[in-house]
């Protein structure tokens, strides 16, 4: 396993921008408004040939609000399991009553902390002799926005931790969850990954950023990213953070293995679960549907039937939808969620011999021709499968303009009939003589 450096200090003293320079991309979001960061974030850093995983936290206040607490445990608990602290202070501001009482439960937990006092520069830097009242070592001079001082903090941390060489290890499955607002995702995570490690409120908009949890479930690594909730777009601020938000969630679909669209299975489905599924199929990303809060829902022996049926109509573009309903709240068949999602995975990345899909499609053509089109009729001539995830088949025709869209379905239709590739969508390409 990488070694993990946590990064912890009050809000908008720059942790954020500090592990965005670190990691070289936009990680977390950067914000003037304390407070933005809200769930511990991961990345895998490097930093001269070493490798380590990098934990970006909310900030620790003393507000004493549900999400204040929350917030606090998360990033002392953080710091309690990486190799190596970050603690971060602001330079401005001086030695502050919050950085005493962080700097003495970082004492006392008896981690390797690196001292950082961020917002240095030319004018102020005299000021950092008043942070060795923390008892923390020798201050390490660094502006997160400029960059300087990062690299000899870095050289510090580094010290801190032994390295292990891990570049063989197999990358696990990365699972990103989507959904509107308040339909459960932070719950599920914190259920599949058997501790509170996403903050639940009934307050809307609680998740700010995608966040990556790896996670260990009946023997096998996985990556679980929580995503902000997708609202309307209309119904987001302008200028508000949030929009920052509905961008890491696409970028999380992106970079996802597979997802799972959460919806509230005690609502009706709506025009955003629509959209959201439908960045997901754009994608070509495997998923599953999963049903929350199906704990709460009235039921009688014909109520999934009913739900299945709602989600068909309304998600017709992805009939190929496999769906699971469970309650992350109980707990109730979350482990199907995993099982379901490692099968729609597989399916994404399933190959088909070349002369086996050629029999096939030639079968389905002798049960159905294409029908002509102004007097000329297509032939399909060779099929082959390409590539995976999702996967796409490249159909060698005389003419690709005599393909109908309706022959393309028909066609799509065998594959599936054939093959099992429910839970991902596949992409079919006809390639002319002439092409």
């Amino acid at each position: 396993m990488k070694p993990t450096v946590a990064i912890v200090g009050r809000p908008n003293v720059g942790k954020s921008t500090l592990i965005n320079r670190i990691s070289g991309r936009r990680v977390a979001i950067v914000d003037d408004m304390p407070g933005v960061t809200r769930d511990r974030l991961y990345a895998d850093c490097e930093w001269c040939g070493r490798e380590f995983t990098l934990i970006d936290t909310g900030g620790i206040d003393d507000l004493d609000d549900d999400i204040s607490r929350s917030v606090k445990r998360q990033a002392l608990d953080a710091a309690e399991l990486a190799d190596v602290v970050i603690f971060v202070t602001d330079v401005k501001q001086g030695v502050m009553p919050g950085d005493t009482d962080i700097a003495e439960i970082l004492r006392k937990s008896g981690r390797n902390v690196v001292l950082a006092v961020n917002k240095a520069d030319s004018a102020n830097r005299d000021n950092v002799y008043d942070f060795y009242s923390l008892g923390l070592g020798e201050p390490h001079l660094i502006s997160a926005e400029h960059g300087s001082g990062v690299g000899d903090m870095l050289d510090a941390v580094c010290d801190g931790f032994e390295i292990t060489a891990d570049g063989d290890e197999e990358k696990p499955l990365a699972i990103a969850i989507v959904g509107k607002p308040n339909v459960g995702k932070s719950s599920l995570v914190n259920r599949l990954s058997g501790y509170e490690r996403s903050i639940v409120s009934d307050v809307a908009g609680t998740t700010r950023d995608a966040v990556d949890t790896l996670v260990s479930i009946g023997g096998e690594d996985y990556i679980i990213i929580d995503t902000a909730g997708m609202r309307r777009k209309r119904d987001i601020p302008d200028g508000s953070v949030e929009r920052y938000s509905v961008i890491r969630a696409i970028s999380a679909i992106k970079r996802a293995d597979v997802v799972l669209i959460v919806v509230d299975a005690t609502q009706p489905i709506t025009e955003q679960d629509e959209k959201i599924a439908g960045l997901v199929h754009e994608e070509g990303k495997p998923s599953v549907l999963v049903l929350n809060k199906w704990d709460a829902v009235e039921k009688d022996t014909g109520t999934l039937k009913r739900k299945t049926d709602e989600l068909k109509e309304h998600l017709a573009f992805m009939s190929y939808f496999t769906s699971v309903s469970v309650s992350a709240v109980t707990g109730q068949r979350v482990e199907k969620i995993i099982e379901a999602a490692k099968l729609s995975y597989q399916n994404a990345t399933r190959r088909i011999a070349t002369g086996l899909l050629n029999e096939l499609v030639g079968q389905a053509v002798a049960a159905t021709e294409p029908t002509a089109r102004k007097g000329r009729k297509a032939k399909i001539l060779y099929v082959s499968q390409p590539g995976v995830c999702p996967p796409l088949f490249v159909f060698k025709v005389n003419d690709a303009k005599l393909i109908h869209f309706s022959y393309e379905r028909y066609l799509e239709n065998a594959l599936r009939r054939a093959f099992d590739f429910s839970g991902t969508p596949i992409k079919l390409k006809f390639i002319g003589r002439e092409e």
